[in-house]
C-alpha cells in the first residue's frame, strides 16, 4: 500500500526546534523522482504551503512566514524528506503534512492541487 508517513511532531516552547520526517512506504511507491512539499493546517485556517524541494534536492522554496527558520531536505536513498524547524513560534502550531508533487519538477509548486499523495499528518504545538 502506497503511503507517506510523517513523524517528529510534538510540543515545544517558543524558540525551540523540531525536525519532521516523511517516509514513503509501499513496495512500488517511490518519491525519488518527484518534488516533495510540506503543508500545514491550523485550527480555523485554510491549508497553507510551507516548503517544497525539487526532485533532485537542489532547489528549495519556502513560504514567507517560515523563510529563514525552516529548512527542507531530502534523502532519496532513504525515500525520505525532512523539515527542520527552528525558532518556532506559537503561530506555527498546526498539523503538518508531507505530500508528493509533480515528477521531475523543480519543486516550484505551492498549490496543493499539484500534489497527489498525502501523509496522515503530525501535530506540532508551540507554546508561548
Amino acid at each position: 500500500q502506497a503511503q507517506l508517513v510523517e513523524s517528529g511532531g510534538g510540543l515545544v516552547q517558543a524558540g525551540g526546534s523540531l525536525n519532521l520526517s516523511c517516509t514513503a512506504s509501499g513496495r512500488t511507491f517511490s518519491i525519488k523522482t518527484y518534488a516533495m512539499g510540506w503543508f500545514r493546517l491550523a485550527p480555523g485556517k485554510e491549508r497553507e504551503f510551507v516548503a517544497a524541494i525539487s526532485w533532485g534536492g537542489g532547489t528549495q522554496y519556502y513560504a514567507d512566514s517560515v523563510k529563514g527558520r525552516f529548512n527542507i531536505a531530502r534523502d532519496n536513498a532513504r525515500n525520505a524528506v525532512y523539515l527542520q524547524m527552528n525558532s518556532l513560534k506559537p503561530e506555527d502550531t498546526a498539523i503538518y503534512y508531507c505530500a508528493r508533487g509533480p515528477e521531475y519538477s523543480s519543486g516550484y509548486a505551492s498549490a496543493a492541487t499539484l500534489y497527489d499523495y498525502w501523509g496522515q499528518g503530525t501535530q506540532v504545538t508551540v507554546s508561548s
